[in-house]
């Protein structure tokens, strides 16, 4: 406890770093999954390949992603730039198949209705199926956020400081507050930055239900956990 208190500005510091180093990437794969996740939604033939393959993005150990980064596009490999772009395809990978089945989840004789009442494909995808499909999509968007919050700290082992830095520091010096400090200030932003997505989410889709669970759904909820 008294190393946390006498470290609470670095404490302060990398966390604004790893919250920085997190968001971008966030907001980037969320930009570039969703023309790749409509794509796949849109085209039936390509959505098997399209998703295997982008989902197959996830499995590149972090490592060797930054070495791939490195050499196929010329970033520096001990930056953060090469952080933020590794984080990005790890976001794309989760979010495109988000994006499939949001657009899945819209009623297709909601989208049907909009046919008929002269609404074009640009502008029925902006305000009806965009919209319609926000629930879900925030879902993914919310797993994102939290797996990129989490895999964050491996920019330490490129010489990133951010959080990951309490982690191995206190490793090596053998200080147990110090790795612990790291594990709470990472769950506090994850929690935060979920937060804020539901909030966001609440305001942009007012219409959304927000109802208390069943007894049954509960239950269900339960037993998958156990399992």
């Amino acid at each position: 406890m008294n190393w946390v208190l006498d470290n609470l500005d670095l404490i302060g510091s990398l966390t604004l770093d790893h919250l920085r180093q997190s968001l971008i990437p966030i907001v980037l794969g969320l930009i570039i999954a969703l023309p790749i996740g409509w794509l796949a939604w849109r085209f039936t033939p390509l959505r098997g390949p399209v998703l295997t393959t982008v989902g197959l993005l996830y499995t590149i150990p972090s490592l060797g992603l930054f070495a791939l980064l490195a050499a196929g596009f010329g970033i520096p490999y001990l930056s953060e730039t090469n952080l933020i772009v590794a984080l990005t395809v790890y976001g794309v990978a989760i979010m495109t198949r988000s994006v499939a089945d949001a657009l899945d989840s819209v009623d297709e004789a909601t989208r049907s209705a909009a046919i008929a009442v002269g609404f074009g494909p640009w502008r029925r995808f902006w305000t009806v199926d965009l919209p319609l499909s926000g629930p879900v999509l925030l879902a993914g968007l919310r797993v994102t956020a939290t797996s990129t919050i989490s895999l964050a700290t491996v920019g330490i082992l490129i010489g990133v400081q951010n959080l990951g830095y309490l982690f191995t520091n206190g490793f090596q010096r053998r200080i147990i507050p110090e790795i612990l400090a790291g594990v709470v200030a990472v769950v506090v932003i994850a929690l935060l930055v979920d937060l804020l997505l539901v909030a966001i989410g609440r305001m942009a889709m007012p219409w959304t239900p927000r109802r208390s669970l069943t007894r049954r759904e509960r239950r269900s909820l339960t037993v998958g956990s156990a399992a």
